[in-house]
């Protein structure tokens, strides 16, 4: 058990260090976002997973707009609320053609995960890392 759980945050291989785990449904999660593979697929709501353990769920039909920054993160706008998603590469390429931003854009990201202490740390430069996600 300990072995997975440290590969899950040490990563296992590919260019920015984590190739994504497949699922069984479908979809691959590469630690701080899951990506929906099919050509096809959608995800109806968008999970918000803080390491507190605290989830916030968001149906992608309430998600207004969308915005990346790279100073400020991925500012989500669902009606009167702001969702704050902070951390390092955000838009980066975790393989060709799976980007954060672009995937919330196209509902291919059924979740989104904060990353703990020990994996910011230990991350490198161009690894994709989830420091914060506020609302």
């Amino acid at each position: 058990m300990s072995g997975e759980l440290l590969k899950k945050y040490m990563g296992r291989g590919g260019e920015n260090g984590v190739d994504g785990a497949a699922g069984t449904d479908g979809s691959e999660d590469f630690v701080v976002f899951g990506w929906l593979r099919g050509a096809r697929e959608r995800a109806v709501s968008l999970e918000l997973r803080r390491r507190t353990g605290n989830i916030l769920a968001i149906g992608y039909g309430w998600i207004e707009r969308l915005e990346f920054n790279p100073s400020e993160g991925i500012i989500l706008h669902c009606g009167k609320q702001t969702i704050k998603v902070k951390g390092r590469n955000l838009n980066g390429d975790m393989r060709p053609q799976v980007r954060l931003f672009e995937g919330i854009c196209r509902h291919r990201v059924p979740f989104i995960a904060e990353a703990d202490q020990a994996a910011i740390l230990q991350a490198g430069k161009n690894a994709i890392i989830v420091e914060s996600i506020e609302w």
